[in-house]
C-alpha cells in the first residue's frame, strides 16, 4: 500500500516497490511530478542503486567472475519493507537475499527515508554493508517532475538554472547507454539551460563532474522547483522528446566507460563501502515562489 505524508504545505506519496516517490503536489493539490505517460516512460523517481546507467554488455566482475546486472540495478524493482513512519516521514528498508546475491554478491541493508519539512522534500538514502567483505556501490536519483509545471506556463517557458559556472562540455551517451569518449559541448548559457526537446535527441545530459549543488527549475516568473543534491559528483538531464516530464538526477557514480572491462572496483564512480561501514547519499525538492 502507498505511503501518503502531508504537512499542509506538500503532499508526498510513495510506492513500497522501490521506495519510490509516485507523487508530489502543493496546498492546492497541482501535480509537481510526471504523468507517467506510458507512451514515454513511466517511472516516476526511481532510486538507482547498486549502479546508475549501464555496464557494458549489461556485465561486471568481481575478482574474476562475472555477473550480470541491468541498468541502474535492481533497488527500484525491488519491494521494500516500511520500518518507520509518521505524518510527514518514512523510512523503508531493503536488505540481501538470494535473488540479489545471485546478481551482487554482497551482503547489504539498504534505507530510503522520505521526510517533508516545511516546502521540502528530503530524500536520504544509506547503504551499510553487512557482509565481510568490500562492498562497491553507487547512489543515483531519478526524480521526474512536470514539464510544464501546473502553473501556467508552456513548456518553452522552462529553463534551469544551477548554482555554479559549469564545464564547457558534458559527457556523451554511446548507443549502448554506456559513456562515449568523445564529450559534447555544453548547452548552458552561463548558467542557464533553456529547455527544449531537442537537447536529449542523444539521450540525457551528464554533467560529469557538476560544480553546482543545487539547479531551479521553472518559468522564469512562476513558481519553481529548486533541486539540492550537495555532496552529490554528476548530473544527469534527461526526458524522452514530446513528453509531459524532465527529470533532474543527482548522481554519485556513472555508467560503464564504452567497452569498460575492468573489475568493479575500477569502475569510475563506484564507492568501496568497508565491512560494517555505511555510505549516504540525499538529495531535496523545494517549492519556491
Amino acid at each position: 500500500m502507498n505511503v501518503v505524508l502531508t504537512n499542509g504545505t506538500l503532499t508526498a506519496t510513495i510506492d513500497p516497490l522501490g521506495a519510490e516517490l509516485h507523487s508530489l503536489k502543493d496546498s492546492q493539490g497541482r501535480e509537481l511530478m510526471t504523468n507517467a505517460d506510458p507512451a514515454y516512460w513511466t517511472g516516476h523517481a526511481p532510486i538507482l542503486f547498486p549502479i546508475i546507467g549501464a555496464l557494458q554488455d549489461d556485465t561486471y566482475r568481481v575478482e574474476g567472475t562475472t555477473y550480470h546486472l541491468a541498468k541502474h540495478g535492481f533497488a527500484r524493482r525491488r519491494m521494500f519493507a516500511k520500518v518507520a513512519q509518521n505524518d510527514v516521514s518514512v523510512r523503508f528498508e531493503l536488505a540481501d537475499d538470494a535473488e540479489t546475491r545471485a546478481v551482487y554478491p554482497f551482503g547489504f541493508v539498504l534505507h530510503v527515508e522520505h521526510r517533508l519539512d516545511g516546502a521540502t522534500l528530503h530524500t536520504e538514502v544509506t547503504v551499510t554493508n553487512r557482509g565481510d567483505t568490500d562492498l562497491p556501490a553507487s547512489i543515483g536519483f531519478h526524480p521526474a517532475f512536470a514539464w510544464p509545471l501546473p502553473f501556467g506556463h508552456d513548456r518553452a517557458a522552462h529553463r534551469m538554472v544551477f548554482s555554479a559556472a559549469e564545464g564547457d562540455t558534458v559527457a556523451a551517451i554511446a548507443a549502448n547507454g554506456t559513456i562515449a569518449a568523445e564529450r559534447r559541448p555544453s548547452p548552458l548559457d552561463g548558467k542557464v539551460l533553456k529547455l527544449n526537446d531537442a537537447l536529449f535527441a542523444d539521450d540525457a545530459l551528464v554533467f560529469d563532474p557538476v560544480h553546482s549543488d543545487s539547479v531551479t527549475y521553472g518559468a522564469e516568473d512562476g513558481p519553481q522547483l529548486r533541486v539540492d543534491f550537495p555532496g552529490m559528483p554528476k548530473l544527469g538531464v534527461w526526458t524522452k522528446p514530446g513528453s509531459a516530464f524532465v527529470c533532474i538526477e543527482p548522481w554519485d557514480g556513472i555508467a560503464d566507460p564504452e567497452g569498460f572491462a575492468g573489475d568493479i572496483f575500477d569502475k569510475p564512480g563506484i564507492h568501496r563501502v568497508a565491512p560494517g561501514q555505511s555510505h549516504r547519499a540525499a538529495m531535496s525538492v523545494t517549492l519556491e515562489g
